[in-house]
């Protein structure tokens, strides 16, 4: 019984060819006139069907005959519908999308419970009976603890109003439901090497939860990312690691098809294995977070949910470069000063804003040999290091949003005598925020000190700005600059102690 019709026509072909005889109806009313006029071995049902719904069906059905199961299919499973369901004959619930060769599996584990119970009916004794019964009343009351931990999942997250806390409501409860030691979700994506850890949730203070956490190979992560599919390691797989872990789990989350991150679990070696439930349960809670975070992303919280994710990867850059993470702050502020001068609209300095915090983005594509070398680069290593704008670019392009902070990531390196990368563009070509921007990047490079060089003098800032107007740099930027240096608007900034890395 169901009221989508394509529904009934799929499930009667699908069981049709497997021998069995099926009648379908599209309401509990069609439904009981059928069971009332032929001898039927099984009902599955849904709950909201016009007419008489499945309730009232199953409770309609166990006065007819209680020897009939009753199997519940619903895509919105609820305490209360699960307790006014347990006492009219229902067996089992499904939960939607529901696939046949499952379906087919509870018939046949039904109809072998039917034949019991008609058998401790009719032959045995009341002992037997109430043993029996029992048995079934355990496991109606797991499928009610299942249902409660399925609600639990669904509910956590339809609050949650930024990324970060899907991710670390994502962690604590894979912590939680599944009994691990530790819980670390990973962001992955196809211009960065390595995984970046952005939540961890531990079990509890204890130092060996932590070592575990940091013992998950890399490789386990971006496997599982490759597969696309929920996984537990075997034993052998654990071999290179099984000093630290016990049991290792994790699910891929997936957003329109593309891996954007992947949830792990672990237990230490004398804990149980994880099971092929708590498995389940993972892949049910990455499901509902990748639907959190696209909710997030599609209404009313689009700029503070993307950014708040994107950024997960700039604090990934300032755990590897400092300068990096602090160099970022510094440029957006000065470039904003600029814009705010050039008399910039609210929505271009909100651009301006997330376009120069994400501007050096790309440089977690970059190896750290490269990116933290203490010593000028060779020539080789300045070409690789220069990849950084389309990284960063690609980056945020692929969210499909942001197309003018994708031009400022892009092109902040382009020169205005067409002289720059990684496009070669020239003069008003440039997008204009990006041109701001140049200026605010340059500014800041010369006055931080760096692990190969001091930082230069003002004099000698102000020389090089100069002498790069019109060839560099937009002349009219640079007049703006110059002028809010001069009232003191802009000044030196100290430089970070622990700045790293090359321009």
């Amino acid at each position: 019984m169901d009221d989508e019709e394509s529904i009934l026509e799929v499930a009667k072909e699908f069981f049709t060819i497997r021998g069995y005889k099926v009648f379908t109806a599209q309401n509990g009313e069609q439904a009981y006139e059928i069971l009332k006029s032929t001898r039927i071995d099984c009902c599955f049902t849904d709950i909201n069907m016009p007419v008489m719904n499945g309730i009232e069906l199953a409770e309609k059905i166990n006065r007819l005959d209680n020897t009939i199961p009753v199997v519940i299919m619903t895509g919105f499973p609820s305490l209360e519908n699960t307790l006014k369901t347990l006492k009219n004959g229902v067996v089992d619930f499904l939960i939607k999308p529901v696939n046949l060769n499952h379906m087919e599996l509870c018939i046949q584990r039904v109809l072998q419970q039917r034949r019991l119970f008609v058998e401790n009916i009719l032959l045995k004794e009341e002992a037997e009976q109430k043993a029996r019964l029992e048995e079934l009343n355990r496991e109606l009351t797991q499928k009610v603890k299942d249902l409660k931990t399925m609600n639990r999942i669904t509910n956590e997250f339809l609050m949650l109003t930024s990324s970060t806390d899907v991710f670390d409501r994502l962690v604590r409860m894979a912590v939680e439901i599944s009994k691990a030691d530790a819980a670390m979700f990973h962001l992955i994506h196809e211009m960065i090497d390595q995984p970046v850890l952005v939540s961890r949730f531990l079990c509890a203070d204890d130092p060996a939860a932590l070592v575990l956490s940091q013992t998950v190979p890399p490789e386990f992560v971006k496997d599982v990312g490759g597969e696309k599919m929920p996984f537990i390691a075997s034993p052998d797989a654990l071999n290179p690691i099984s000093e630290h872990v016990g049991s290792l789990m994790a699910s891929p989350l997936t957003i329109r098809g593309r891996v954007f991150g992947v949830l792990t679990a672990a237990k230490m070696p004398e804990k149980y294995e994880f099971e092929e439930k708590d498995l389940f349960y993972l892949s049910v809670m990455t499901s509902h977070a990748a639907y959190a975070i696209e909710n997030l992303a599609l209404y009313e919280n689009i700029y503070q949910n993307l950014f708040s994710t994107i950024y997960a990867f700039v604090r990934a850059i300032g755990a590897r470069d400092s300068y990096t993470e602090h160099h970022c702050n510094r440029v957006t502020r000065v470039a904003r000063m600029i814009a705010e001068h050039m008399g910039c609209s609210e929505e271009e300095l909100d651009i301006l804003y997330t376009g120069g915090l994400l501007h050096d983005i790309g440089k977690i594509g970059i190896r750290d040999e490269i990116l933290l070398k203490p010593a000028r680069l060779t020539e080789e290593e300045y070409e690789i290091i220069k990849t950084h704008t389309t990284i960063g670019a690609n980056i945020v392009g692929q969210i499909g949003l942001w197309e003018r902070e994708q031009g400022i990531i892009r092109h902040h390196h382009e020169r205005y005598d067409g002289k720059g990368y990684p496009d070669g563009l020239s003069g008003e070509a440039i997008p204009y925020l990006a041109r701001v921007l140049t200026v605010a990047d340059v500014y800041d490079a010369l006055a931080s000190d760096r692990t190969y060089r001091r930082r230069m003098s003002e004099e000698k800032i102000l020389q090089i700005i100069r002498e790069g107007r019109g060839t560099q740099f937009d002349p009219q930027i640079v007049d703006v600059f110059l002028e809010l240096y001069q009232k003191g608007i802009i000044q030196q900034h100290d430089s970070c102690p622990c700045a790293t890395g090359n321009l």
